[in-house]
């Protein structure tokens, strides 16, 4: 089981799975989920190493450095830690 710790809410999910439900019940911001607004980005701010590679729609919108979007991010393993 994965972590997922967001302003000290914490939530387990299963390795692999997507964060965007989860984020959204914490209280982050979700407009299209489709990686083109840019409303759900997020900070890691540790376990950068349990997420996958920054992908197209993130590039597309200049994420750079710790910066994602929430609702393209799956949790591989262990412990995200971010905040928005």
């Amino acid at each position: 089981m994965a972590k997922l710790i967001i302003n000290d809410k914490e939530v387990e999910l299963e390795d692999g799975a997507r964060i965007v439900d989860a984020i959204e019940e914490m209280g982050v911001p979700i407009g299209c989920s489709n990686g083109v607004c840019g409303t759900c980005e997020v900070e890691i701010l540790e376990g950068m190493e349990n997420l996958p590679e920054m992908n197209d729609e993130e590039r597309d919108l200049g994420m750079e450095g710790n910066r994602r979007l929430g609702c393209q991010l799956t949790i591989t393993s262990g412990t995200v830690k971010l905040t928005y």
